[in-house]
């Protein structure tokens, strides 16, 4: 774990929240010079803190209005089993997140898909490329709550 101070964290919290803004504007928000900021940013970057800046984009915009939670239980614990999946999933760009779980549940993977006929295609390819002994999908039907913000 890596030791933040105040300022860290206020620097953190804003660009979480709008990392487009100017080196100026996250200054006067947290009260630092342009340069103390911009030093600060740097350090936290080379900390590997700040792993990389991205755009958040609307997936409803873009056709890909479905979203779902793919449950999986498994018979196969074995490292080539699981290097197989891992692969499978980092290949398919639909899938969001993929994560081994504890309790009943082995793994579950969260994917963005245009429709029924676009997840039973995700579907189809990720069975042809791992083999899975129980599947099921939960599709969202209401977004809540959804944020990229680590509380701070």
């Amino acid at each position: 774990m890596v030791v933040i101070d105040t300022l860290d964290r206020k620097i953190l919290s804003e660009l979480q929240r709008n990392a487009d803004q100017s080196l100026e504007e996250i200054g006067a928000l947290v009260n630092l010079s342009r340069n103390a900021c911009w030093r600060r940013i740097r350090a936290l970057e080379d900390r590997g803190v700040i792993k990389k800046r991205v755009a958040l984009l609307d997936a409803e915009k873009l056709g890909l209005g479905l979203s779902v939670f793919i449950q999986i239980r498994t018979s196969h614990h074995v490292a080539d089993w699981l290097g197989k999946f891992a692969t499978a999933t980092r290949l398919m760009p639909e899938i969001l997140g993929a994560y081994r779980m504890t309790g009943d549940l082995d793994y579950l993977i969260h994917a963005r898909v245009a429709d029924m006929a676009d997840y039973d295609r995700l579907y189809q390819r990720l069975i042809s490329q791992v083999e899975l002994s129980d599947v099921s999908a939960s599709f969202v039907m209401e977004e809540i709550k959804e944020t990229t913000q680590l509380p701070l």
